[in-house]
């Protein structure tokens, strides 16, 4: 295991736990702010941590504008002070009432939403002018994940035309996510993420044409933000998420962008059922399952253990290494998915130098703080 990783002492951190590694995830800001050239460049998204105290670093950095995916992480970031915030989301049904109730809590902050229909654009407006406010809205594409947004053409520039005319609601631009794009060779993803933008781009021309505004294009994500701030075009907002925290699923896809692991878990044996197990405390309530079964965890230790079982509570690895273990020892493993794997845990302990040095609270990892 990199020397790193290593804890001073463990033996107030209840396991499994979440550790994040205040160093490397500064290191990886910083790789992130010179990929995209500048802070001005970047909306980073506060999906994978979820925590107001990497947000307050961020702010530090110089990056004001902020990308999140449900109103507890909107609300999070505005308590951390952010006035720009993109809650790249469709408003449908009670979400509607919460866009304005934020909009009534936060008014200095800007609110920018996402659509793809000609009814939720109407009804946002009309709630919006009810409530004697505005929103803005951007137009969701589809970039060919076929998830949310509609692709470019006529019926994309008729639904930002109907933005543009909709009372209470402000045009914004375009929210382009890639995330599909998956391409470990660096060529093949360039192709893959540029051949679809190219109408992306005539849209946009289209419709400024028409004396329309479009500010801004909201793009990609840590796989293809690299990408994007290739280009030079203004209105380009670079949205990485996964890699201030990195994990190894992205380390193994993307191995050209050099970020590291800044979130681990620790984890105990628990049990030597037979000579050649060794059971964790790590089970699928303490990292991500959306991985393929036997997969959901590196354990950097032991690179060649097979992952047997993983229940609830319990994953068992079978290694001929397992003789070097009793219950009670310690190892560290790197979630293959680390997005879903923070919003597990209440807290994370911090480490830096080290030493625990703090406790950092996983604010938006509930549905609702407030609003």
């Amino acid at each position: 295991m990199d020397s790193r990783y290593a804890i001073a002492d463990t033996s107030q951190i209840f396991s499994p736990a979440l550790i994040v590694y205040r160093d490397i995830l500064d290191a990886n800001l910083a790789r992130m702010i010179r990929i995209s050239g500048g802070v001005d460049r970047l909306r980073p998204h506060c999906k994978t941590h979820k925590m107001p105290a990497v947000i307050e670093r961020e702010l530090k950095l110089g990056i004001t504008r902020h990308k999140c995916a449900t109103f507890a992480e909107a609300e999070m970031v505005a308590e951390c002070g952010v006035k720009d915030i993109v809650l790249a989301y469709n408003m449908v049904g009670p979400n509607i009432a919460r866009a304005v109730a934020f909009r009534q809590k936060f008014p200095d902050a800007k609110l920018i939403v996402t659509a793809d229909d000609e009814r939720m654009i109407d009804q946002l407006g009309a709630a919006m002018v009810a409530a004697g406010t505005t929103i803005g809205v951007l137009l969701d594409m589809d970039t060919g994940l076929h998830r949310t947004g509609v692709l470019p053409g006529p019926k994309a520039a008729d639904l930002y035309r109907r933005i543009c005319r909709t009372a209470g609601l402000t045009p914004e631009g375009f929210h382009w996510y890639d995330g599909h794009n998956h391409q470990t060779d660096l060529a093949e993803r360039k192709a893959a993420v540029l051949g679809p933008y190219a109408a992306a781009k005539i849209l946009r021309a289209e419709l400024l044409a028409e004396g329309l505004s479009v500010p801004r294009i909201v793009c990609g994500g840590t796989g293809s933000f690299p990408v994007f701030a290739e280009l030079t075009d203004p209105e380009i907002e670079l949205s990485p998420g996964t890699c201030v925290l990195h994990d190894c699923g992205y380390g193994t896809t993307f191995p050209d962008m050099d970020f590291e692991p800044a979130a681990l878990l620790l984890t105990r044996v628990i049990s030597r059922p037979t000579p050649t197990r060794l059971t964790l405390d790590v089970g699928n309530k303490a990292v991500a399952s959306d991985p393929p079964r036997g997969t959901r965890v590196q354990v950097p230790d032991l690179p060649d253990a097979e992952q047997v079982l993983h229940n609830e509570e319990h994953l068992v690895l079978e290694t001929p290494l397992a003789g070097r273990y009793q219950p009670g020892d310690e190892l560290l493993a790197i979630p293959r998915h680390v997005c879903p794997t923070s919003a597990l845990y209440k807290d994370v302990y911090v480490v830096s130098g080290g030493n625990v040095v703090d406790r950092w609270p996983v604010t938006a990892r509930d549905r609702c703080i407030t609003i």
